[in-house]
């Protein structure tokens, strides 16, 4: 937030958080390769729900996890960019602390994966190898 919107009512700063937050989705989307990356399996897994038919159930699963994996994603970039904020030149914490956070969206792309397989598995085997 501006130093220029504490003069704000509680309303005009409400609305112009969405902006500051559009804003920082623009830029996870046009700086980082692997949030556009997930976009587009995001649209792919989407796109095959709808062919496949997959129940309502599993298209809410499906809406968490892709709503949770790009949010990871948006977090690593907001702590890398305050680490290297902090530290412009390398040091084996900063390395740290960007790893951590690089490895919690590794560690979710695993289980979202997984999560992916147990839903898409057996409608694709059937069509497939129909019965």
């Amino acid at each position: 937030m501006d130093l220029k919107d504490k003069q704000l009512s509680n309303v005009q700063k409400f609305i112009k958080s969405f902006t500051y937050a559009v804003a920082g989705i623009k830029l996870v989307v046009k700086d980082e390769q692997n949030m556009r990356i997930h976009l587009v399996v995001s649209v792919v897994v989407f796109a095959l729900a709808y062919i496949l038919a997959i129940p309502k159930q599993e298209i809410i699963i499906l809406l968490i996890l892709v709503g949770i994996m790009l949010s990871l994603e948006a977090m690593n970039t907001a702590i890398e960019r305050v680490v290297d904020l902090a530290t412009p030149e390398y040091h084996p914490l900063a390395k740290q602390a960007k790893d951590a956070a690089a490895g919690a969206v590794l560690i979710f792309s695993f289980i979202t994966i997984i999560v992916g397989l147990l839903i898409f598995l057996k409608p694709l085997l059937t069509i497939i190898f129909p019965s």
